[in-house]
């Protein structure tokens, strides 16, 4: 019970360091007069109000957190946190008299948060600026996990944060530290977030945007989420231009930012060139954008080979890393483009970046892996252990790779079959859960870039609300509170 107390301390903590999100929508409802202005109010007031009486009444319970704590609290705040968010959408809809279902709404948030962009909203030319800006907004605080702020601050409360960030950190490599103390590691992957949001932002408004189109777009971009305050994406703008910026971007983000605060502490550029994954994941997705390019230009659906350029590599950048942007209806080309894209989200983002999936290095140790065992069959006496960065890669390392590796199989074949099971068309169905394992958004079929995920059923939207949560926290997170040794003592 004391540890419960503990964790409980710290959500009501994280609410209130929530509660003030809701300050820039209002500020945005006010400037434009959209009408939404008590709809945020009153979120900002419920969380603030949720999180003060339990952070008061455990005050004290405050204590070093163990790891079975972390994980505890890392779900529970992913779980919290998008049903406060819900508030301003209830409320607006509810005023309107076209009341969205709670279901639809907790959906909406939780894509936000896990920086999914899946959506279940029509009309968001149409929506008001606040709430377009509110969607954002908890995409760029999703990005790198509004736990990381909290961490920043909770020595301050006498509560360490290590085991917090840990469970929050993306990636197989959880336990290293940029700077010595855990606080600063937190604000200075903050501080590199931050710059990058607007560098990403003014550089959206110089090329065309609206100053709040450009700030929606660069949450989406940083946090390689996806969202748009357009129905079309990207192809509302139609600029080449804009997705240039948007590609540049991506493909940033979509790389460590441990790579990125080590690169600018160094003020040196050989940072990339000796992270294990930069120069692969930039390849690939040189590689892969190319190669789909050339297919639509040989398969004649862009006969032009600079347009097969353009849609080729921005959507396959765009899907690789796991935004979701599109600049066209890439579930129309010939099945083997769309196969290939969805493949490729599931492990092209980079361990510690804002994307999702497998990630790039825990598939290029299972490769290495693969590799050696094919190589054991032919010199079964051989020495050769797997090797990292000059280091040798334990083995209850690559052990807890394959379990990762099957977890994820079996959650996306899961959501899978129960998606099939409850009348989804099974094309759609599959994409529809890696879209959401991978916190891709959208998929093929009745999910694709054409369409959002309001044509499924309540039972199959919770399944897919589910797997965006199990993605974002990488699997192990959610799955270890199912095990019996985790409630013990």
């Amino acid at each position: 019970m004391p540890r419960l107390l503990s964790v409980l301390n710290i959500i009501g903590f994280a609410l209130m360091i929530f509660a003030f999100a809701f300050v820039f929508p209002m500020v945005v409802g006010l400037w434009f007069n959209d009408g939404t202005f008590f709809s945020f109010l009153a979120g900002f007031l419920l969380s603030l109000l949720l999180g003060a009486i339990p952070w008061l009444f455990t005050r004290a319970h405050q204590r070093e957190l163990r790891a079975r704590d972390g994980f505890l609290l890392v779900v529970l705040a992913w779980t919290v946190l998008p049903l406060v968010a819900t508030v301003p959408l209830l409320v607006y809809f509810d005023s309107r008299g076209t009341p969205l279902q709670f279901t639809l709404a907790y959906f909406e948030t939780m894509s936000g948060l896990t920086t999914t962009g899946a959506t279940v909203l029509s009309g968001l030319d149409a929506l008001p600026p606040s709430l377009n800006g509110w969607r954002a907004s908890l995409m760029w605080l999703g990005g790198m996990g509004i736990l990381v702020l909290a961490v920043a601050v909770l020595p301050l409360l006498g509560v360490g944060g290590s085991q917090v960030i840990r469970a929050e950190t993306p990636g197989p490599m959880k336990d290293e530290k940029l700077t010595p103390r855990i606080a600063s590691t937190a604000k200075g992957l903050y501080l590199v977030y931050l710059g990058i949001s607007v560098v990403c932002w003014l550089t959206y408004w110089l090329v065309g945007m609206a100053p709040l189109d450009a700030y929606i777009h660069m949450a989406a971009t940083v946090s390689l989420g996806g969202f748009s305050s357009r129905d079309a994406s990207f192809a509302a703008f139609d600029s080449p231009w804009l997705e240039i910026v948007a590609m540049v971007f991506m493909v940033i983000c979509a790389l460590s930012f441990t790579t990125h605060f080590n690169a600018m502490r160094e003020k040196s550029l050989r940072a990339y060139w000796r992270c294990p994954e930069a120069k692969y994941v930039l390849a690939l997705l040189l590689i892969a954008g190319l190669g789909v390019s050339a297919f639509l230009w040989l398969s004649e659906v862009y006969p032009d080979p600079l347009a097969a350029l353009r849609y080729g590599m921005f959507n396959t950048i765009s899907v690789a890393t796991t935004t979701g942007f599109a600049n066209a209806d890439y579930a129309g080309w010939p099945t083997a483009g769309p196969l290939l894209l969805l493949l490729l989200s599931c492990f092209t983002a980079s361990s510690g970046s804002t994307g999702s999936g497998i990630k790039f290095l825990r598939m290029r140790l299972l490769l290495q892996q693969t590799r050696l065992e094919l190589r054991r069959l032919i010199h079964p006496r051989i020495v050769a252990p797997i090797q990292l960065l000059g280091r040798v890669v334990e083995t209850h390392v690559l052990l807890g790779l394959l379990a990762f590796l099957l977890l994820y199989v079996a959650t996306v074949l899961m959501i899978h079959l129960l998606l099939v099971f409850t009348g989804l068309e099974p094309t759609t169905a599959l994409s529809a859960a890696l879209a959401s394992v991978n916190n891709l958004g959208p998929g093929l079929g009745g999910v694709g870039p054409s369409a959002n995920f309001s044509s499924l059923d309540p039972l199959q939207i919770w399944f897919c609300t589910a797997g965006m949560l199990l993605g974002r926290l990488e699997l192990v997170t959610v799955f270890v509170l199912f095990t019996p040794g985790f409630w013990r003592h």
